[in-house]
């Protein structure tokens, strides 16, 4: 037997590593790679904490370093009232059309309504057709230019209007325009904008007061 080889320990064998090998192994993972520390950045401007590196998001408020913003779940809307829309038979909108064979509904009278957020669907009921719109139009002195489902009015975060057309048959029309949106065209409505559908029907928008 070689010089060396009885005994608890082999005088021989090259000695075990000491120091940095034994810190690399209690700084290594589960999967034997050496755990990477991120370093901190800059602070956050907007509550301090410090940035993760190159992270776009701050983990503490959701601050977009990108943009300078802290992004809100739903935008603040000053509320002061609820726009509403009145519906009437325009009779310089109908004069424009020059349709045959349908007059124009002189006693029609003028309606006024609140929109209710968040959307308003404009059309004509019809229960063969499954369509129940918000705004129902079929009421006599039906418009027969109003498709079942016209278009669409909604409020977006930011308290705007926008008019949308659902591939109507006639087109829906913003204020004096000579062209109508195309279908799923969208357009942002302020106050006292009208929308032109069907033959006669104009719906004026209104703002809340001011205050």
């Amino acid at each position: 037997m070689p010089a060396g080889s009885a005994g608890g320990s082999s005088a021989g064998a090259p000695p075990r590593a000491a120091g940095p090998a034994s810190e690399s192994w209690q700084a290594a993972n589960s999967t034997g790679e050496p755990w990477r520390v991120t370093p901190a950045g800059p602070a956050c401007p907007h509550c301090g904490t410090p940035r993760s590196g190159t992270a776009r998001f701050c983990e503490d408020c959701g601050y977009d370093h990108s943009t300078g913003k802290v992004p809100q779940l739903v935008a603040p809307v000053a509320k002061t009232g609820d726009w509403t829309a009145t519906i009437f038979a325009d009779r310089a909108y109908f004069d424009l059309n020059e349709t045959d064979g349908v007059d124009f509904p002189s006693d029609a009278a003028d309606r006024t309504i609140i929109l209710p957020p968040p959307q308003i669907r404009i059309g004509r009921r019809s229960a063969s057709k499954g369509t129940d719109p918000e705004l129902d139009l079929s009421a006599a002195p039906a418009d027969p230019g109003v498709s079942h489902s016209h278009a669409l009015l909604t409020l977006n975060v930011d308290g705007v209007w926008l008019v949308s057309d659902l591939g109507s048959t006639n087109g829906t029309y913003i204020n004096d325009e000579d062209r109508p949106l195309g279908a799923g065209q969208s357009r942002v409505l302020k106050d006292g904008d009208q929308v032109h559908v069907g033959i006669w029907t104009t719906i004026t928008l209104h703002a809340p007061p001011a205050g």
